[in-house]
């Protein structure tokens, strides 16, 4: 009988004191239009490979208030084909889905095959805002790390590349974005009472996600930390580390075109592959 893969937890990931923000930026405008020109031509050769193979990649965005979540989802799918993804953003469940186990209102949103699925936030609520604000009690929270683990390993039995990503940003850093967004009257939307409660809570909230990473970062879908202080550096930085590990052992080359194509339109349009009609 075949069994479910084993679940190892990755070892190496680190915490969030560990995150070096130094180099993580990019200063130069024209630098950072010519990268993000680059991986987002690589990101559609990505969609189109995993159409055409029938593929599923579900990519979950974690990260602080203000840490340019929206930002990077937006450059990830700019050049995409909108038939081909999907963003959901997670919020608050409402009162028929807390009547249900956590994981349910997610199984609705995954992925159909040939097509990618972005979550603004997840599951990982449960182990995070739930657990931090006590909407989970000690005991549901501690048993999600298990059940998100055994969730995903399920999901990538079944064919499915799982991409999670945590977006890290210092707290000088929020303050800086909270007091952008209060003072932008197109962004003041953005800005939640909720946000700014939950600074007062940095150190708690540190915790919750330094165990998140230890308890659910796995060799098979391992968490990867994006130093997020500076938008550009960390918009391209996000975007290739999709596209390597949703490229790892795919091949992402352009299809071969269907030879009876070829000849259809030699014969009925007179045009043909990279010569004179």
């Amino acid at each position: 009988m075949h069994q479910p893969s084993p679940i190892i937890l990755d070892t190496n990931t680190p915490q969030l004191a560990d995150v070096d923000f130094r180099n993580a930026i990019v200063t130069d405008k024209d630098e950072y239009q010519k990268k993000l020109k680059k991986w987002q031509k690589k990101m559609l050769q990505v969609q189109q490979a995993y159409y055409h193979q029938n593929r599923r990649a579900i990519i979950v965005l974690e990260g602080w208030d203000a840490s340019g979540k929206g930002g990077a989802i937006r450059r990830m799918t700019e050049k995409l084909d909108p038939r081909g993804f999907t963003v959901h953003p997670i919020s608050a469940p409402s009162s028929a889905e807390q009547s249900k186990h956590y994981l349910q209102r997610f199984q609705a949103r995954l992925p159909a095959a040939g097509s990618i699925a972005i979550f603004d936030r997840s599951w990982y609520g449960r182990v995070l805002v739930e657990r931090v604000e006590g909407f989970a009690c000690s005991k549901e929270w501690q048993r999600a790390y298990q059940e998100i683990n055994e969730f995903e390993r399920s999901l990538s039995d079944d064919g499915a590349r799982i991409i999670k990503i945590f977006i890290h940003i210092t707290p000088d850093e929020q303050l800086k974005r909270f007091e952008e967004r209060l003072n932008n009257p197109v962004k003041r939307w953005k800005l939640t009472t909720e946000d700014i409660r939950n600074r007062s809570r940095w150190s708690d909230y540190e915790h919750a996600i330094d165990d998140m990473f230890n308890y659910t970062s796995t060799k098979t879908v391992p968490w990867n930390i994006i130093q997020g202080n500076h938008k550009w550096f960390s918009r391209i930085a996000v975007l290739k580390t999709v596209v390597n590990q949703l490229s790892k052992d795919v091949d992402v080359s352009p299809p071969d075109i269907n030879p009876e194509v070829v000849e259809e339109a030699y014969q009925a349009l007179g045009i043909k592959i990279g010569g004179d009609s």
